[in-house]
């Protein structure tokens, strides 16, 4: 049977015997005052056995244990501390013999000596039982905490691999609208759409950008949208940042805006508009977008599309402290949306 050994499990073994024995060798020296190179030497010889049993005691031992098999269990787990107990008796004795150990405590017969170690075992046994547990649910913690992150980046990344197609897509379709027509705007569409990508390709990778260069890439897409549309749509973007290095997470902001011209704008017959606004002050930021929305009836609930969860599901993730409400009423669609980036997870 090959025995593997987990040198983390090595490690913390060896750091818990180390405060075991100076431990035990401030409470010997209390008890039995005494030459403190003596006594240390001793601790160390007696040290060395404990670590060894004790550790052969909580990583193969106890795994022979079974719920299942309750008195062959209890029964091993005796005859282990006994075992324990004896055996540490008699590598006393052995130090004794060897000139290593000095025996500052007579016993009259074996049976005290065995049982004045019993005690000494019980006493190994709790100490670093209690620790391994504590390490253990330490450990358990920090892999769960691991997971959680893991799984969240991973939910994180699966978000933007949806919204990035699906916002290139509906830019793909403007583009296909202006070419079908023969529109000499085509080939600036196309120059425009390549600066977008070449951002999404090469600084949307990392965990945040700075928010100047997330209005670079609104205003780029604004600028986009208006090569579609003649003179009659009615665009008002602007902002109030005080600080333009504030960091945020990559494309978080334009589904919004994106949303105002696929389903608002594009979907107007008369008066189109877009209005866009965002502050960012104290780590408080506020976008909000307004533009135009025919044919809306009242009782009708407004449904939420892949950009619009998309985005929601990747606040949930990302802050503690958010809201993002969106409203629609008469003939216009109005989002909302507030988050305190200090709430970072």
């Amino acid at each position: 049977m090959k025995i593997s050994i987990d040198k983390k499990s090595v490690k913390f073994y060896l750091w818990v015997g180390a405060a075991y024995f100076i431990l035990a060798l401030i409470i010997n020296l209390s008890q039995y005052p005494g030459p403190f190179l003596l006594w240390f030497i001793n601790e160390i010889w007696k040290a060395t056995y404990i670590l060894v049993v004790i550790y052969l005691f909580f990583e193969f031992t106890l795994l022979q244990l079974s719920r299942k098999k309750i008195f062959r269990s209890f029964a091993l787990l005796a005859a282990q501390v006994f075992l324990f107990s004896f055996n540490l008796y008699f590598w006393l004795l052995l130090g004794t013999q060897l000139g290593i150990y000095t025996d500052f405590i007579h016993y009259p017969s074996c049976t005290h000596g065995v049982g004045d170690q019993f005690g000494a075992s019980i006493f190994a046994i709790f100490i670093f039982g209690i620790t391994r547990h504590i390490y253990n649910h330490i450990k358990l913690k920090q892999s769960a905490q691991r997971l959680r992150i893991e799984k969240q980046e991973a939910e994180l990344n699966y978000l933007k691999s949806q919204t990035n197609p699906h916002f290139l897509f509906n830019t793909l379709n403007n583009i296909y609208s202006l070419a079908r027509d023969k529109s000499d705007l085509a080939p600036e569409s196309v120059l425009r759409l390549s600066k977008i990508l070449r951002f999404m390709l090469y600084e949307t990778s990392g965990e945040y950008i700075a928010i100047e260069q997330e209005l670079k890439i609104i205003s780029d897409y604004i600028a986009l949208e208006k090569l579609r549309y003649d003179e009659s749509l009615h665009i008002n973007f602007n902002y109030d940042i005080e600080d333009m290095k504030q960091a945020i997470p990559p494309l978080l902001l334009i589904p919004l805006v994106e949303n105002a011209f696929k389903h608002g704008a594009s979907e107007t017959r008369t008066h189109p508009f877009v209005d866009i606004h965002l502050s960012v002050k104290n780590r408080q930021l506020a976008l909000f977008v307004k533009n135009s929305a025919d044919g809306f009836r009242g009782e009708e609930k407004v449904k939420e599309n892949i950009g619009l969860s998309n985005l929601r599901r990747q606040l949930e993730l990302l802050f503690t402290d958010y809201n993002l409400s969106i409203e629609q009423g008469g003939s216009a669609f109005t989002a909302t949306l507030k988050i305190n980036l200090a709430s970072h997870v």
